[in-house]
């Protein structure tokens, strides 16, 4: 049986999501979830809400899934042992340093990839399980034979959204809400965006970037039969109404209820885009996967409904059984529930009835009546002695009592072991002026002048270098060539690439640059030695390390750092920045392109959506794909402080070109030697100076 598993915002989501049928919710408490407008949870209020959720046989998931930083780990640290206190029952986690420290914390507490962690393919679930996670929360943008080929071969769970809002690029990739406002969706703080109007080339007033709501209701059998372990409900930033209706539909969808129109209204009613999409699962991409949310008129009829499905009510949800005793020498009830447990009450002795004794038909009637309490009676069993009698208040406080019991019983936890977190090794930086390195887009951007300069590396995408392997070997032999990798791959496209990293492997290109976890095991497996890009958000000191750990060459650090924080972050491994280019703002299954013309046309020159402000985002394909990278139209440049950056521990500075002619690469090339003052119009600091709000 898949586990529903719910979103909670709040004590009253929460509320509304056990009494409707969640068989696990998720939450948040701090500043280290991904949905910081939220209300979120107190230390107070997670162990209310662990004491409500547990009583009644819910599981409780704790959302850790945003980037930490290294002054941050302190108050990390304390949530974690407060959340473990609390009893929770796993940790959703995104940085690579803070599945560290759940670890090293909190040993005994199972572990779930967040989606934040961009893992789409089955290498990518293996090396979760290798760091000892339990279940992995799967990209939204798989289909349904992807889907059932990971959980064929998965060795830990697979969780699956099924229903909710659908970002446009995938989770953990997006940089377009910091880069536009400083508000980070790797931090928990996204203004969306991509909700926003754009238009190809000049502002229209289009949503190229809004997508309609998840909702896989229809194919709930067919996600069970291929070993979907849970199914999860967007909905964190949802009113509590909203996650009743849909956690009740989909409660009684996995119970085997035949999907009705009036289930698929009330679903439309509680929320919608213009309708719903489950266009990733069945593999139709296109047109009809996006919409815009419309304002309609409150249904006070569905609020109402709603309400009244969790507000002071108890739903009977967890199974249970009485023994009953009456004798002359006393009487007692036992309950039992599902997880074992046993409570016994003991009453008064009974009287000698003078007309009508008790009988097994009027005292399970009695015990039947829970209502008003987590629990539902199932079966009662009597032992009576003949001619007695047993008051009904008496009967009544025995019950009382077996289940006060066993609520307070459901309720313990017992104090786990705890552990101190070892501290993080600090490496030491590089002491000399950093290193250049570049990566191109183009063939044409390779040019003299750069092979002239000789970077200490030149990342090229291995669709050019796979193209014409004569150019790569004749490269190869100018400069120390590292192949970059799409940002995504699919499983079904990892047979194709790999074949092409053994080709170039054999030319003697012995390195790739990797933006996702999930292609660290094929570089692996073709001999070459990876180098981590800034999709792996490498963010603190711990993160770093654990790239040591993998035996990365390299890492590029988080465009999110400040400054200051990039000095003080441990060089566990050589560390870069990147100081000059366009820095990919979301990476999107959807073709940006074909989402304005209906056909792919990526080849037909440079694309670019406009916002009302006028800004430009180019787009450009990911290594050859037709999935596409959305660019910020400003440039990012760092050309003018090489001195200051010289004081920061780095590895090397890296210079991006993507949508540049060869007239400008040396351009820029020209201004790393001698840099021009910085402008303004045309670019920008990034992060690097003013850091995230």
């Amino acid at each position: 049986m898949i586990e529903l598993l719910a979103p909670a915002g709040s004590m009253e989501a929460l509320q509304a999501a056990v009494q409707n049928g969640a068989n696990a919710v998720y939450l948040g408490s701090g500043m280290f979830n991904a949905r910081q407008g939220a209300k979120n949870f107190s230390a107070q209020s997670l162990q209310e809400a662990v004491r409500y959720c547990h009583v009644r046989g819910v599981a409780v998931h704790l959302t850790l899934n945003t980037l930490v930083s290294d002054k941050e780990t302190g108050e990390l640290c304390e949530l974690i042992r407060q959340a473990a206190l609390a009893g929770v029952d796993a940790f959703i986690v995104q940085d690579l340093g803070v599945i560290r420290f759940c670890k090293e914390i909190a040993p005994h507490i199972p572990l779930h990839g967040s989606t934040q962690m961009t893992i789409h393919s089955l290498p990518g679930v293996q090396l979760c399980a290798a760091w000892g996670m339990s279940r992995v929360v799967l990209s939204r943008e798989l289909n349904r034979e992807e889907i059932a080929y990971i959980c064929k071969n998965s060795p830990i769970e697979i969780e699956v959204f099924g229903h909710g809002a659908l970002c446009m690029c995938y989770s953990g990739q997006c940089y377009l809400s910091s880069a536009i406002g400083g508000r980070s969706g790797n931090r928990g703080r996204c203004a969306q965006p991509c909700r926003q109007s754009y238009g190809y080339g000049r502002w229209e007033n289009r949503y190229p970037l809004s997508l309609k709501d998840n909702c896989l209701i229809k194919h709930l059998q067919e996600l069970s039969a291929v070993g979907v372990a849970s199914l999860k409900l967007e909905g964190r930033m949802k009113r509590p109404e909203y996650v009743a209706t849909v956690t009740n539909i989909y409660r009684q969808a996995l119970d085997g209820k035949e999907v009705t129109q009036e289930m698929l209204k009330e679903l439309y009613t509680a929320f919608n885009r213009q309708g719903f999409t489950d266009g990733y699962y069945t593999g139709k991409l296109g047109q009809n996967m996006f919409g815009t949310r419309r304002e309609t008129k409150e249904d006070e009829a569905w609020l109402k409904r709603a309400q009244q499905s969790y507000e002071a009510v108890e739903n009977g949800l967890v199974p249970i059984r009485f023994q009953a005793v009456v004798a002359a020498a006393g009487s007692s009830l036992t309950v039992t529930d599902a997880l074992g447990n046993v409570c016994t009450a003991y009453g008064p002795q009974p009287q000698y009835a003078m007309h009508t004794p008790l009988d097994e038909q009027s005292l399970s009637a009695r015990l039947m009546k829970t209502g008003g309490t987590p629990y539902r009676c199932v079966e009662v069993a009597c032992a009576i002695e003949p001619g007695l009698i047993l008051s009904a208040a008496s009967i009544n406080a025995l019950r009382r009592e077996c289940l006060n019991q066993l609520t307070a019983l459901r309720a313990r936890r017992e104090t786990p072991q705890l552990y101190k977190p070892a501290k993080t090794p600090m490496y030491p930086g590089n002491p000399q002026a950093p290193e250049l390195t570049v990566q191109v887009a183009q063939r044409e951007q390779v040019t003299g002048q750069l092979l002239r300069m000789n970077p200490s590396v030149l990342y090229v995408p291995v669709n050019l270098l796979a193209q014409d392997l004569a150019w790569a070997l004749e490269l190869r032999s100018q400069v120390n060539v590292c192949v970059v990798l799409p940002r995504i791959v699919h499983d079904g496209e990892l047979p194709e690439l790999k074949n092409t990293l053994k080709a170039l492997r054999k030319l003697g290109i012995t390195q790739a640059l990797v933006g996702n976890l999930g292609l660290l095991i094929p570089v692996r497996e073709c001999g070459m030695v990876a180098r981590g890009d800034m999709g792996l958000n490498i963010y603190s000191s711990a993160a770093v390390n654990i790239a040591r750990d993998l035996e990365m060459a390299s890492v590029l650090l988080s465009p999110e750092m400040t400054l200051p924080q990039i000095r003080d972050v441990s060089k566990g491994v050589p560390c870069e920045l990147m100081a000059y280019g366009r820095m990919s703002l979301m990476v999107t299954e959807n073709c940006l392109i074909k989402g304005r013309t209906g056909e792919c046309t990526c080849n037909q020159g440079i694309f670019k959506l406009v916002d009302k402000t006028g800004a430009e985002f180019p787009v450009m394909k990911d290594c050859g794909t037709c999935r596409t990278h959305l660019l910020n139209g400003k440039k990012l440049s760092l050309l003018d402080r090489q001195e200051e950056l010289s004081r920061l521990g780095l590895w090397a500075l890296r210079l991006t070109f993507t949508t540049e002619n060869p007239r400008e690469v040396d351009q820029v090339l020209a201004d790393y030697i001698e840099p021009e003052p910085f402008d303004p119009g045309g670019c920008t600091r990034g992060l690097y100076l003013r850091g995230l709000d």
